[in-house]
């Protein structure tokens, strides 16, 4: 049975934790009120951009341009699949988020040992310190630094790695380019997600209802489609990092709550102790004085 003082000692500690992780979750919790704003409003604006052009390539002829982008794969092709893939793999770059990185960075390997199997070659673009970290350690580096991205979410940089890989990608250095993060569903619950970024999906004319707008197009559907596409690519990574940012910061706030939570029951417990423990010394020692004044 631990003494007095170590139980005072460990009371003291879980006091200086408590104050750690109640600090913590309030910092990530208004992180999370930001992240989820901007994922918010980002997605519904990325939607339906998304769904205008899917509108507009179904009205147009094909292009060199637009072939090269939605091209399609021979029967051979299709049956041993792409040979070289790019995974774009969103992390954190800290730790105390709960399962976050693990469950991503789970998937991500997983991904790379199928892909693996097919004798495809593999180029992971890390963004986030904890991916890069287990990345390297199973022999996928990334090209080139990516964790500011996921510190500091903007714009313009994410688009320059999206122009990138649609570079690579026309150039044929890539087959097909897939982004892999955490899905922000709401405070609770994050969803591990894989998608294509590259390939994009060609829609066929007379295609599903959410393709078919009734669209007025001026000055030509080529035209938009032309100042359409690189947006809408470029907003695809760009949300993407947006989502896994609301989601590490939803799932430090839980785990931070959590840990608060548990410190507090065992705070509770190790007082509950201390003061057993102090009144059977105080007890004893009246038993000792009673017992010396009767002899």
């Amino acid at each position: 049975m631990a003494t007095l003082k170590e139980t005072k000692d460990r009371i003291n500690s879980v006091k200086t934790t408590l104050k750690t992780t109640s600090a913590m979750k309030m910092v990530a919790s208004a992180r999370l009120h930001k992240g989820q704003s901007l994922i918010e409003n980002m997605r519904p604006y990325e939607q339906r951009l998304s769904r205008m052009l899917q509108a507009a390539l179904a009205s147009v002829p094909d292009s060199p341009e637009l072939s090269a982008l939605c091209r399609q794969h021979s029967e051979e092709d299709t049956k041993m699949g792409p040979k070289k893939v790019a995974l774009v793999a969103i992390s954190s770059n800290s730790s105390l988020c709960g399962a976050f990185n693990a469950n991503v960075i789970k998937e991500v390997t997983n991904r790379v040992d199928e892909l693996k199997r097919e004798g495809t070659e593999i180029t992971v673009f890390s963004i986030g310190r904890k991916m890069a970290e287990a990345m390297k350690k199973i022999g996928q580096p990334t090209p080139e630094d990516l964790n500011a991205l996921i510190a500091h979410p903007e714009y313009e940089p994410v688009a320059d790695l999206a122009q990138k890989l649609t570079d690579a990608f026309l150039a044929g250095t890539y087959d097909r380019v897939e982004i892999i993060h955490n899905h922000f569903i709401n405070t609770a619950s994050q969803k591990v997600i894989t998608r294509c970024y590259l390939p994009m999906e060609r829609p066929q004319s007379g295609g599903t209802e959410a393709v078919n707008d009734d669209y007025i197009m001026e000055p030509t559907a080529a035209e938009l489609i032309s100042a359409l596409l690189p947006r809408v690519l470029r907003l695809g990574v760009y949300t993407a990092v947006l989502d896994s940012n609301a989601a590490e910061h939803a799932a430090r706030t839980v785990a931070m709550q959590t840990a608060t939570d548990n410190g507090e029951e065992l705070l509770h417990e190790l007082t509950l102790e201390y003061n057993k423990g102090r009144q059977q010394k105080i007890t004893a020692e009246i038993l000792d004085i009673v017992g010396g004044s009767l002899s």
